[in-house]
């Protein structure tokens, strides 16, 4: 399940898009509505000042009386007075526009974090729950960026753009009223000029999806290569790589600036076309405007308040067009991220799930077949049963599906074909959650949370007590550590336990899978990383972790192997050999012969040196 570089495909379907997104919206609609009446009155106010221009020209300019009746008195006010009125009462507008402008940004500010809150929440819960196989298909930089920056660059904005949008088509609903009350004629040549002007941002806007989708994978991107630089750092120092990296940086870099100036190109010459038309609406205007007022048609303070009024609209116009650009790259993040949400976990709960109460008689692999990537199977017929409390080490070549057969169990990853009993039921029939629960894991490389050594031990049972905790330090040979440590349990760890040793990490890991008391014990090749005095400490470790368990060993040591009750040999994804280790041994020319020969004799004499 590959995220694909090039998607959005649904960035075009408005209506689609925005009933993906409406049950965000829903819950916050009335702060929503307050905060687009707030947008109402905060355009139409943009037509004041303007309108304010035709009696200060007519009046203060010309000298002239305002004279008007009103509730049958006749009310009569001088130019000296206008000229105090005025400015006032613009002052006072501009102070209620400031009010209304603070409101409306506070209110889509709110409701849009928290949109884009809720998106996200839902979006990582999503992430969470999907297969390990989605993991391993896609780059961390790409999963970041879509289940992170791309929600933000969705839902953040809608509420915002929606709220600008009104806000400039109010100020120019305001702006052109002022505009036919000053002139009708006038305003039908500024009104048609400015819809020439504006129909360039209709012609743009394939292109900018494309370039706001490539934009968006090259960011991903870059977020991966990033995250590599920083977890492969000491591979990059070790092989001087930082010149590799550097390199790739720049290209991915360049490339988002090639697409922007691409962009550029394509849609640069909007702007300059649009004040081309709009300075040849202007000129028009000026020319006929003259004419009006010379044939009497028109007053100075009517042409001038006309002329602010169109002005000024080209600011709520030019807004609108920038707004209806940044809407699309908007829509492509919306497309973006509802193809996230309709991708659906290949594995889940069956419909007639039920609780796994724990391990009773044995688990059967039977005629199992599995492969990651179609047509190359990693198990294929695969036969084996192992009893309760029954310790099976695995061995075999690099390659051959060890891991793969221990992945299946708490599945990780699905088998193609056959089946996987436990207690005779089918293990897809056991919930997931109730499948892991009875399964304790220590990997390799175990990965530790960032936090203390209390809360990485916990996460193998938020439940237990404090009693429970302190037998799992003991039995996993942890209290040494533990008590060297500045704040002890409490002491806080570097990401991913990297202030710990390899040896010391195990442990925890250990402790951890102690905490969980899961019947099943699975362990991925706990040692192998490990010096032969780390090794020897957590070996005993899992030989307390191991007592009265089923357990699977994944191992490369002899002293592991030689202390399971069998040994299974897996090549090429085959059970090629099953039985302890003498018997094993006695098998001429048997590939467990071969393999302790080649690697185990070595090891043997190693400790028996010690």
């Amino acid at each position: 399940m590959k995220l694909a570089a090039t998607q959005a495909q649904n960035s075009f379907k408005y209506g689609w898009l925005l009933s993906r997104i409406w049950p965000y919206i829903r819950p916050y609609w009335f702060r929503i509505f307050l905060g687009f009446l707030v947008a109402i009155p905060l355009g139409l106010l943009d037509g004041v000042t303007a309108f304010a221009l035709k009696p200060y020209m007519d009046y203060v300019i010309g000298g002239k009386a305002l004279e008007f009746s009103a509730f049958g008195h006749a009310f009569v006010i001088t130019s000296i007075q206008m000229a105090y009125i005025l400015p006032f009462g613009v002052v006072a507008f501009a102070g209620f526009q400031g009010v209304l402008r603070y409101l409306n940004g506070y209110l889509s500010t709110w409701t849009s974090q928290r949109i884009t809150n809720d998106v996200k929440f839902d979006l990582f819960d999503r992430l969470i729950h999907m297969h390990p196989q989605f993991f391993d298909e896609n780059p961390s930089g790409i999963i970041i960026s879509r289940y992170m920056n791309d929600p933000q660059t969705a839902s953040a904005g809608i509420v915002d753009q929606i709220k600008t949008i009104t806000t400039s088509i109010f100020g120019a609903l305001g702006l052109i009223a002022v505009m036919l009350y000053s002139s009708w004629k006038l305003a039908i040549i500024g009104v048609l000029v400015l819809c020439v002007a504006f129909l360039p941002v209709a012609l743009i806007r394939k292109r900018i999806k494309a370039a706001s989708n490539k934009n968006m994978v090259i960011g991903g991107n870059i977020t991966t290569n990033i995250n590599e630089t920083y977890s492969g750092n000491k591979v990059m120092a070790a092989y001087e790589l930082q010149d590799r990296q550097n390199e790739y940086f720049k290209k991915q870099t360049w490339e988002s600036f090639n697409v922007n100036m691409s962009l550029y190109k394509r849609a640069g010459w909007m702007s300059p076309i649009m004040y081309l038309i709009a300075s040849m609406g202007i000129a028009t205007v000026l020319g006929f405007g003259t004419y009006l007022i010379n044939s009497g048609q028109m007053t100075a303070g009517s042409f001038a308040s006309f002329v602010t009024s169109l002005l000024l609209l080209y600011k709520p116009v030019k807004t609108l067009g920038n707004t209806l650009t940044g809407i699309q790259t908007l829509f492509v993040a919306l497309g973006r991220v509802f193809e996230l949400f309709d991708l659906k976990p290949e594995i889940i709960d069956s419909p007639d799930a039920i609780e796994m109460k724990g391990l009773d008689n044995s688990i059967q692999f039977k005629d199992v077949e599995f492969e990651y990537i179609p047509g190359h199977p990693v198990l294929h017929n695969f036969n084996l049963t192992v009893n309760k409390n029954e310790t099976l080490a695995i061995v075999g070549n690099s390659g051959g599906g060890k891991s793969t057969l221990v992945n299946l169990i708490p599945r990780f990853y699905d088998i193609k074909s056959g089946s996987i009993m436990i207690d005779g039921v089918d293990l897809r029939h056991f919930t997931l959650k109730s499948l892991r629960k009875n399964i304790s894991m220590v990997f390799q490389d175990n990965f530790l949370y960032t936090g203390t050594i209390r809360e990485n031990i916990m996460m193998g049972n938020p439940d237990a007590g404090e009693e429970d905790l302190k037998r799992a330090i003991v039995s996993a040979h942890l209290e040494e550590t533990v008590a060297d440590l500045p704040e002890g349990l409490d002491t806080l760890l570097g990401e991913r336990g990297l202030t710990l040793s390899g040896g010391q990490r195990q442990r925890v890991a250990i402790a951890r899978a102690m905490l969980r008391n899961a019947p099943i014990v699975i362990l991925d090749e706990a040692t192998s990383a490990l010096d032969n005095e780390s090794e020897a400490i957590v070996q005993k470790a899992m030989d307390n972790l191991v007592q009265n368990k089923t357990v699977f060993i994944i191992a490369h040591r002899l002293s592991t192997i030689k202390n399971a009750d069998r040994i299974a040999v897996i090549n090429e994804g085959n059970l090629v050999e099953l039985g302890t280790h003498e018997e094993l041994m006695a098998i001429e020319n048997g590939e467990y012969k071969t393999l302790y020969e080649m690697q185990f004799k070595h090891q043997e004499k190693v400790l028996e040196s010690i």
